[in-house]
């Protein structure tokens, strides 16, 4: 046994681009906490929960960091998010 735990917390969205954006938000919500791992998030259909689609790109950066962009993103990889 490992001594960790996943959490798994269903929400439903009408499309595979509205799921992705609500996950990247809840993921970024909680991301102040040290035990959330944003990079990790992913979503699935309902009927086929074995099958995920990955949320944030999470390349490897530079000092360890991670890239914290959409998984589809096509601008280089950040450690941090543009400020608008």
């Amino acid at each position: 046994m490992t001594g960790r735990y996943v959490v798994h917390l269903p929400v439903t969205a009408t499309d595979l681009a509205r799921a992705k954006m609500l996950a990247r938000t809840a993921a970024r919500s909680l991301a102040f906490l040290a035990h959330v791992d944003p990079g990790e998030t992913t979503v699935s259909t309902e009927d086929d929960q074995g099958v995920r689609h990955r949320v944030f790109c999470d390349r490897r950066l530079d000092g360890g960091r991670r890239c914290v962009l959409r998984a589809d993103h096509e601008t280089p990889c950040t450690a941090r998010l543009p400020r608008k």
